[in-house]
This record gives C-alpha cells, structure tokens and sequence, in this order.
C-alpha cells in the first residue's frame, strides 16, 4: 500500500491496474477496509486502474480527527487523487463509502464522471437513526468488541450468516482491530450527514444503486423510490447489506458497465 500524510495522520491506498476506463474509485463502508475490494479488483484491474482507499481510522489509515465527518473524508480521497495527478474518476462507494461519494459529489462535482451508490443513501438519518448512532457511541465506549460483533452480524440475514461464517469473522477480525475513538468518530459523522437528494438529481453523469432485497439496514422499496426520484440505474440483489460479499458477482458484472 502507497500513503499520504494529511492533517497530521497517514491515509493508505492501493492503485492497482490499467486500462482505457476513467480510474474507478471504491470506498468501503463503516467497519470495514480496503480489503472487502480484492476478490472484484482482481477481474476489474483489467479495464481500467482502481484505487481503494482505507478511510480516516479504518484498515491501516490513521484517525484525523474527533469526528469523521463526509466533508473530512470526501477530501481525504481528493488528496489521494491530486497525489496521484488523477483529475476525473468514476466512484463506487458501499454503505458510508456512498455518503462519501456523494460529498465528494457535492464538492467536487467536475471530478466525477460516473457515480455507484451500494446499498447506501442519499438521505440523511432520521430522529431515531441519530439516536441509535447517540448510543453506538456510548456502547463502543464501554464494549467496543461488543459492538463491533453485533453491528457487523446485523446486517446479515441468518442464511447469510451461515454461508459468509468465515468471511464474516474475518470483517470482525479486521474492525476488533480499530481504534474506539475512530468507530466514535465515523459514527458522529455519520449522524451529522447533510441530504444529497438535489446533488443526485442534477448530476447528469451515469448513477447506479444498488440495494439488497433483504436488507436490515436499508429499505429496498424506498431505495427504489429515491433511485427512480434521482433518475437512477436501480439494481436488485438478492440478499443483505453487503453485496460485496453476498451478491459478489453480480455486483461486479454491474461494476463492468460502469462507462
């Protein structure tokens, strides 16, 4: 993995392939690292370069700040990119990786040539939402271990614990690794997200979502709804949360028709 040095903390990120495509960005989600990527850049590296990136206090990346905000991320990945002398890119971002993307979007939309929401949202947390994350952080205080096993078994189904068991111990295994105070900071940035509805909609570049049918986190219905309101290419996938690793490829031939 290559670095960076930000505000005072060492941002990691893998570029790895090459091709004719703009340069495709992945952005994992909370809890997780770069490393949920590998088993699709493998075919997608192919076509085009990919860069994976281990936002602020997840994978190998240092904490920045008490709060994580989107903004604080969204430029993260800027920098990794003017580093890099990459000036427009595709981004698909899973779950907090999308609200990413879609900061990014906000304040960086020349950049942007095509946009991949993964079981994600363009809204904000509602009133409970917020009160969950209130106490999120309050748990991992106490019990961060605790936490990170029941956030990360929630968003499976008990078919998919089954099936992902290893797959699923090992994401475990890699967020036990975190830092308490950074699970705290992504969890506070993440309650304090904006609404990218009207981002979405004017967005004129090609724009995928994909949602799981059985989704605890997401409602797929309302995930059609604000896709089909944003003007969006909508998916379907069969399982949960983590298409990545329950829907893995057909979420890459998905990732293959992005332009």
């Amino acid at each position: 993995m290559s670095e960076i040095n930000h505000k005072n903390g060492k941002i990691y990120y893998k570029i790895q392939g090459a091709g004719n495509k703009v340069p495709l960005v992945l952005l994992h989600g909370f809890l997780e690292d770069s490393e949920i990527w590998n088993p699709m850049v493998k075919d997608l590296q192919k076509e085009r370069q990919i860069i994976c990136i281990d936002l602020p206090g997840h994978g190998n990346s240092e904490g920045i700040a008490e709060v994580h905000s989107m903004r604080l991320m969204a430029d993260v990945v800027r920098e990794v990119l003017k580093t890099l002398g990459i000036e427009e890119v595709s981004i698909a971002g899973h779950s907090m990786g999308g609200y990413v993307s879609l900061e990014f979007l906000k304040n960086f939309p020349m950049m942007i040539k095509n946009l991949m929401l993964i079981n994600s949202t363009p809204v904000e947390d509602t009133v409970e939402k917020q009160k969950i994350r209130e106490r999120s952080v309050k748990l991992v205080g106490k019990n961060k271990e605790a936490f990170v096993s029941m956030a990360i078994s929630n968003l499976y189904s008990e078919k998919s614990k089954i099936e992902f068991a290893s797959e699923i111990e090992f994401l475990k295994s890699r967020a036990f690794k975190m830092k308490a105070e950074n699970i705290q900071a992504a969890l506070n940035g993440m309650k304090n997200r904006m609404n990218y509805l009207e981002e979405l909609r004017r967005f004129s570049g090609q724009k995928i979502i994909v949602a799981g049918k059985q989704d605890p986190i997401l409602e797929i219905n309302e995930i059609s709804r604000l896709s089909d309101d944003c003007d969006c290419e909508f998916h379907e996938m069969e399982n949960g949360h983590n298409s990545y690793m329950e829907d893995m490829n057909n979420l890459r031939t998905i990732m293959h028709f992005i332009d």
